[in-house]
């Protein structure tokens, strides 16, 4: 059926504990490094870190950055070695759909796009290559409300 990639948008309370569940290893598109360590793009994927998930960096600008919270950086989602289970977007909304192609590259269970972010071209691509989206919601906010759901 031709509308059966809407159902890999998730928007329920349900739907995001069972994300939770499902996932491990998160990269994280666009992150900042310990010296930004006041931003959304630092602090979320640290307290995700403690939390107990395993984080890989991949920060978009500091070119000089090679690990950030102790982990190898990567420039691109498709050269992680060993895949990832979510990939957390921390870019403007009008800045995700450059990143499609590496993140369906990257074949991920879940793109999380962080609050204030949403591209429905983008989630509707990604939904339609089987992989679930969350638009517009805090990571961590969510992990607090269902990640032990």
């Amino acid at each position: 059926m031709a509308d059966d990639w809407q159902q890999n948008l998730v928007s329920t309370g349900e739907g995001i504990a069972q994300i939770w569940r499902d996932v491990k290893r998160i990269a994280v598109l666009g992150m900042k490094t310990e010296a930004q360590a006041g931003q959304p793009a630092f602090y979320v994927p640290e307290y995700l870190h403690r939390a107990g998930y395993d984080i890989i960096p991949v920060p978009v600008y500091f070119p000089d950055a090679t690990h950030i919270l102790g982990k190898h950086v990567y420039r691109k989602l498709a050269d992680i070695p060993g895949g990832v289970d979510m990939v957390n977007v921390f870019r403007r909304s009008q800045d995700v759909p450059p990143h499609v192609d590496d993140i369906l590259a990257a074949r991920p269970k879940v793109v999380w796009m962080q609050s204030g972010i949403r591209n429905e071209d983008a989630a509707r691509r990604l939904a339609e290559a089987g992989i679930r989206v969350v638009q517009d919601r805090c990571a961590m906010v969510e992990h607090r409300r269902y990640g032990s759901a």
